[in-house]
């Protein structure tokens, strides 16, 4: 369990730290991305940008 939460933890940081290069590839911008303001920092949750990373991450792995 404990493993788990720490992945989580580390996987949302990277994607914080990524977010601005991220933002300029056009992740983020999908519909089904929400983006709101609150206790002033901007959050960000790409749900459908999320979606279709995996979707191509997997494609890429029945490939390889």
């Amino acid at each position: 369990m404990i493993r788990w939460l720490l992945v989580i933890f580390l996987a949302l940081m990277l994607l914080s730290w990524l977010s601005p290069f991220l933002r300029r590839l056009g992740f983020g911008r999908l519909p089904g991305d929400f983006r709101f303001r609150w206790l002033g920092r901007d959050w960000d949750v790409p749900l459908a940008s999320t979606l279709l990373l995996s979707f191509v991450v997997s494609l890429l792995t029945k490939l390889l």
